[in-house]
């Protein structure tokens, strides 16, 4: 079967973490996307569950803003990990 070259841009750090976790699991990078792309041409779909973050939903970032902003300007209350205790106990 002949072969064929393909690029992929990704970012520097990804990229050695990926080659890292190749290594140990004694393969290559281009073994790692081929068994990828095997399988999901087999199945037809990611052979993996793809959903987003809601850490970064935009209720959940609004949420975020304001509690920074509430940060910026004082608005806060702290507590030591023995005073959150003793209140939950009461």
């Amino acid at each position: 079967m002949s072969q064929t070259t393909i690029s992929v841009r990704m970012d520097e750090k990804l990229k050695k973490d990926f080659d890292s976790i190749c290594s140990d699991l004694g393969m290559s990078m281009t073994t790692a996307i081929t068994i990828f792309a095997k399988k999901m041409t087999r199945e037809k779909r990611i052979p993996f569950e793809v959903s987003a973050d809601p850490f970064y939903s935009d209720e959940n970032m609004e949420r975020l803003r304001r509690s920074a902003a509430q940060m910026e300007q004082g608005k806060v209350v702290t507590k030591t990990l023995e005073e959150l205790e003793k209140m939950a106990d009461e």
